[in-house]
């Protein structure tokens, strides 16, 4: 953990409070805007657990308040296949070139969210096969490349549903997805206890940026919600790609 009042641990505290406020509005982002900077001030390794310990701790925060909007029979099995295909992105970790992995998915997301932009959406209902095999993906990216939202973003916000149930189905998703993560990562011995502490220390800004940013989502509009939520997904996209 860094030393007390250092200027390293001022941007930590001003970064998490943004990727907060993206949580709290949005339901999804806050990794993405984290973990850039953190990378650079914890490395890599302790930059996942540190978030995803924070993570949690939000996703508990959020989740009494939306579960009822949660679409339980399409975020449940396509958490559990997230989850049972974790192991096989570890595999991939370290088998196959992860950056190569990412970009492709990348590139495939830009493309899915300008079509989004454009103003496309999926009429029809979500199948079963389709909602188990975005959650296989995602849990695939997840632990292989850091990667494993875009693809349940993409897939979720193609839809016609109402902007809060896509956050609230955003949540719902982190709560089961989350937890697969967390212990995957305890059996491996990835999380210490300087992760443990990094995440305490931030985790209030964080709690507060979210807060915020879910009171902020009760005054917006669908069509402000969709453009924020697609501007997110097309940010994610070209980041997969530029990194």
């Amino acid at each position: 953990m860094m030393d007390f009042l250092s200027p390293e641990l001022f941007v930590a505290l001003g970064v998490a409070a943004a990727a907060g406020l993206m949580r709290g509005f949005a339901g999804v982002g806050s990794g993405m805007l984290m973990a850039p900077v953190f990378a650079i001030l914890f490395g890599p390794v302790q930059t996942v657990a540190i978030i995803v310990l924070m993570e949690i701790v939000v996703t508990g925060q959020l989740l009494p308040g939306v579960r009822r909007e949660i679409d339980w029979k399409v975020i449940a099995p396509m958490g559990i296949a997230a989850a049972c295909l974790m192991p096989v992105g570890s595999w991939l970790l370290v088998s196959l070139d992860p950056d190569l992995i990412a970009r492709g998915i990348a590139l495939v997301v830009v493309a899915f969210s300008v079509l989004l932009m454009a103003g496309w959406r999926y009429e029809g209902e979500k199948k079963l096969w389709a909602t188990l095999g975005v959650g296989a993906l995602s849990g695939v990216l997840m632990a292989s490349t850091s990667l494993g939202n875009p693809p349940v973003m993409a897939y979720l916000l193609s839809s016609r549903d109402a902007a809060a149930t896509n956050r609230a189905n955003f949540t719902g998703y982190f709560a089961v997805t989350l937890v697969a993560l967390i212990a995957m990562m305890a059996a491996a011995g990835l999380i210490d206890g300087r992760a443990l502490l990094t995440a305490v220390a931030l985790l209030p800004v964080f709690m507060a940026g979210a807060w915020i940013g879910s009171r902020l989502f009760r005054r917006s509009s669908e069509a402000l919600y969709r453009r924020v939520a697609l501007g997110l997904l097309l940010c994610v996209g070209l980041y997969g790609l530029l990194r």
